[in-house]
């Protein structure tokens, strides 16, 4: 009969192995984080610039003629429509200039 023959295993001592890190160079530094162009207030006013636009948007539209076979110049040519909403748009962009350029 054949006998077995014993195999010795070898054992190999394990190292201990550091994990691998990135040759490339590290980033830069961060920057600490940049101040917004406008503060808080600078965009109150533009809020308020927009609100008088569509104010004025609002005033202008709107209305109907009461019969569509009659027609009603004051109800088209009234001056809400032609004076004061236009007046509330201009007012409205010169808010949203006076906003934009105001160093808070």
């Amino acid at each position: 009969m054949s006998q077995a023959k014993s195999v010795k295993k070898k054992v190999v001592k394990k190292k201990k192995v550091k994990p691998t890190t990135s040759r490339v160079r590290k980033s830069a530094p961060k920057k600490p984080a940049e101040e917004l162009l406008f503060k808080k207030e600078n965009y109150v006013l533009m809020g308020a610039g927009a609100g008088l636009v569509l104010l004025g948007l609002l005033l202008m539209a709107g209305g109907s003629m009461p019969s569509p076979d009659v027609w009603d110049d004051s109800i088209i040519y009234s001056f809400r429509r032609t004076v004061l909403a236009p007046l509330v748009i201009l007012a409205g962009l010169g808010v949203e200039v006076y906003a934009i350029f105001k160093k808070a």
